[in-house]
């Protein structure tokens, strides 16, 4: 009779542990999607994917790029302009993430204006603290070169 419990509570138990593992297998989509790659319509589109991966690679984008020509002073300036008001106000005092994409823009755009104007910048290899003060003495240099970067409250009207 112990024989028979013991069994029953076995059983009962393993149940407990493999069905919901069972029906998670069965149920998970990367399970599904596997199982839809043997069928004839999947291996159509798999070769398909295959195809497109292959002329996405021959159509690198990059010669391309570094024949476009920088964008004009007044373009740069524009973008600044744009840029710090966005970093100052907005999503970006909701969003660390915003905040440091806007951020990587701006730098970048403060790079492209220093180059134009020949003003040393340093911001690339600097982060933290470091990098909040070298741009803000790019800002002077490229100010005291004529550049405007921030307006007024009535001009952005």
């Amino acid at each position: 009779m112990a024989i028979a419990h013991i069994a029953v509570l076995s059983a009962a138990l393993s149940a407990l542990l493999i069905l919901p593992c069972a029906a998670a297998a069965l149920l998970d989509p990367d399970t599904r999607q596997m199982r839809r790659l043997f069928t004839r319509r999947g291996r159509q589109e798999l070769r398909a994917l295959r195809r497109l991966d292959r002329t996405l690679r021959v159509l690198d984008p990059g010669p391309r790029l570094a024949t476009l020509d920088d964008p004009t002073i007044e373009q740069i300036a524009y973008d600044l302009r744009r840029l710090d008001q966005q970093r100052r106000s907005g999503p970006t005092r909701y969003s660390a993430v915003w905040l440091a994409a806007v951020l990587r823009a701006y730098d970048a755009r403060l790079q492209l204006a220093c180059r134009c104007l020949g003003v040393t910048e340093h911001l690339q290899p600097l982060d933290g603290v470091d990098r909040e003060i070298e741009r803000v003495r790019v800002e002077g240099q490229l100010e005291a070169a004529g550049l405007t970067l921030r307006r007024s409250g009535r001009d952005l009207r």
